[in-house]
Order: structure tokens, then C-alpha cells, then sequence
């Protein structure tokens, strides 16, 4: 019985254009109590992998966490493989606004320790007692309450290309290190003011809404289905937008634009863009901002050392690459100090 990918990304990108078909990505999470997550994973694979599912699916003892893109002709067939499970019956799914065939390309599920990696341990922290859940008009008529406070729940990496007006935007790289930063910035606010706050999907506040709840915070709110949710709604609705810049995502296409406005820059040379790209040095892959005129300039790469790197035969690249190995901690995801123009 096939329980992993067979087929490589380069095979599966293949495929999807010659079949041309229109594919769907979306996003979803559930808290729950899983008693066997590995059982599980292979239940999900075994029934998404017929379907051709694709993306990246966590799930733990605590629940389960999806990013996926699934053919627009199998989209009911997969809704009713959600409805046929218990606790994901109905489960709300942020389908992205802006749609790529090839957003992600393979079918990865997981077992991990948790959905989100948050390094709580406090055993009397309940995930269920969260915040309260806003819509998109409930969000900006909270935005403009002066006794509010907005935190963004996400990493630097992300807010640095967009983030709401006003919003509190901590310099982290991770969502672990957020949440004691916030705790400390905000502890004088616990009785007086509201907070709400607000992420990519809204998995990231289910757990931060909770924390800070626990923590002693009166008023806590988050935007339900997060930034995606907030744009399908603000569109649906002809809402008041927010939101100025881009929303970054976990998938191929990195982002997508919420407003026209450009509020970041090339970590290159400093000129307006929220484009983030890859290191095409196999070797590096670092994720930075860089525009058009120093993609040219620097053949894709992040550095002088990395373009030389790149310009030579790949034998030679590999035999470079032997012994090291890429990690989030390599990436520092614009901290680099490669980066001339971010220092």
C-alpha cells in the first residue's frame, strides 16, 4: 500500500500542465484530541492521494493543520472526505485568493508534536478557552476603537511585505518567540484594553488568543480565517481594506496581494518591492526580497559568492554541496548578512 510520494516535484509539475486542469488551494486547521496520529496520517493519505491532493498536512495529538491544493473537478469528493470525519464536518476552509496550479507539489502529511510549533509546556494552558472570533467588519470596527490593540501574530519575514494599519508587528523569526515578547509588551494593557489580533489562516491567534486569555488578558479577539478570510470578505462585502501590502503564504506562490500598496523593500539595493525569491544556489536557497533589476544583476542569487557558486557545472556544485545541509536556521529569511541593503 503507497503511503508517500513516488513522484518527484520536477515529475509532478509535468503533470499538472499537461493536464490542464484548474486546481484549487486552501487551507484549514481543527484542534481536537487525536488518540493515534500516525493512524491518522495514513487514513489521510490513503484517501487524498487518489484524489490528487497535494500540500503540506500536519497533524498531532492536538489536531491537524493543511495547506493543499486539490483539482477544481475533486473538490466535492474532498469535501466529503472532510464531512466524513467526525471532528472536521463543516470545518470552515480559506480558499487562497489568488490561485496557482502548481502552489504546491507534493503530498505531504506528517506526524509532528504539535499543529503549530508554539514551545508552550504549561499544562494548564487550555487551547479551547480562545478568544473571541471576529469578521471582517467586526475586525476593522474594532480597528477603530482607540482602546484597541492589534497584534500581528506572524514572523518578521512575513509583515515586512504587509500588515494591517496601526498593527503591533514583533521582530521574530518564529511564532514561539512571539508570544513571551508580546506577553511582556502588552502586560500593562491586561485589564484596559482590547487585543486582537490576527494571522495568515487564524490557526496561529486559536492558540495565542488562548495563551494571552490565560495569562490574565480581559479582552482578547482574533480575526476568524485570518488574513485570507479578512479578503475574501472585504471583497464579498465591498468592505473598508485594512490591509496594505501583500499576504505572505507557504506555498510556491509566497504571496498574495491584499491592497497595491508596496511597502517593503529589495534587501538588495533599496528600491520598492515585496517580491521574495529564493537563492537559486542550491547549496544556500535563502529567502529575500529582491527586485527585477538586481534578479538580472545577480542571476538570481543572494550574493557575489553564490553567483560564482551558480555559474559553475553542476558536478562541481554537487561536489560542494557534500557534507552540508540547508536548514530553516541557514535561510534567517532576510536577517543574512549576505544582505548588504537590510543591515
Amino acid at each position: 500500500m503507497q503511503l508517500y510520494n513516488t513522484l518527484s516535484a520536477k515529475e509532478r509539475a509535468h503533470l499538472i500542465e499537461e493536464a490542464g486542469q484548474e486546481r484549487l488551494t486552501l487551507s484549514f486547521y481543527q484542534y481536537t484530541q487525536l488518540g493515534n496520529p500516525q493512524l491518522f496520517r495514513d487514513f489521510l493519505f490513503i484517501h487524498w492521494n487518489p484524489l490528487e491532493v497535494l500540500g503540506r498536512i500536519y497533524v498531532a495529538n492536538e489536531g491537524i493543520n493543511a495547506q493543499l491544493s486539490v483539482p477544481a473537478k475533486q473538490f466535492d469528493a474532498f469535501k466529503a472526505s472532510l464531512d466524513a470525519i467526525t471532528f472536521l464536518e463543516g470545518v470552515r476552509l480559506n480558499i487562497a485568493i489568488e490561485q496557482d496550479n502548481k502552489s504546491f507539489l507534493k503530498l505531504t502529511v506528517k506526524v509532528r508534536s504539535k499543529i503549530v510549533s508554539d514551545g508552550l509546556k504549561d499544562q494548564k494552558f487550555d487551547v479551547t478557552q480562545k478568544g473571541i472570533h471576529v469578521n471582517a467588519q467586526e475586525f476593522n470596527d474594532l480597528l477603530d476603537d482607540k482602546n484597541t490593540l492589534c497584534v500581528d501574530m506572524r514572523n518578521h519575514y512575513e509583515s515586512e511585505i504587509g500588515h494591517f494599519d496601526m498593527a503591533i508587528t514583533p521582530d521574530v523569526d518564529t511564532f514561539r518567540d512571539s508570544l513571551p515578547i508580546i506577553e511582556k509588551e502588552l502586560e500593562a494593557y491586561k485589564e484596559d484594553r482590547k487585543i486582537v489580533m490576527y494571522c495568515t489562516g487564524g490557526i496561529r491567534c486559536e492558540k495565542a488568543s488562548a495563551y494571552f486569555k490565560h495569562k490574565g488578558f480581559k479582552e482578547v479577539y482574533q480575526l476568524e480565517g485570518g488574513i485570507i478570510e479578512y479578503a475574501r470578505q472585504v471583497k464579498a462585502q465591498s468592505l473598508a481594506n485594512k490591509f496594505i501590502g501583500k499576504n505572505f503564504v507557504f506555498d510556491e506562490r509566497r504571496s498574495e496581494r491584499i491592497s497595491e500598496d508596496v511597502i517593503a523593500q529589495c534587501h538588495q539595493c533599496g528600491a520598492p518591492c515585496d517580491s521574495h525569491v529564493n537563492c537559486i544556489n542550491e547549496a544556500c536557497h535563502l529567502l529575500f526580497i529582491q527586485c527585477a533589476d538586481c534578479q538580472k544583476k545577480m542571476n538570481k542569487c543572494c550574493s557575489i559568492s553564490c553567483k560564482e557558486i551558480s555559474g559553475l557545472p553542476s558536478e562541481e556544485q554537487k561536489e560542494l554541496r557534500k557534507g552540508h545541509h540547508n536548514s530553516n536556521k541557514i535561510f534567517k529569511k532576510g536577517r543574512s548578512k549576505v544582505l548588504k541593503f537590510k543591515q
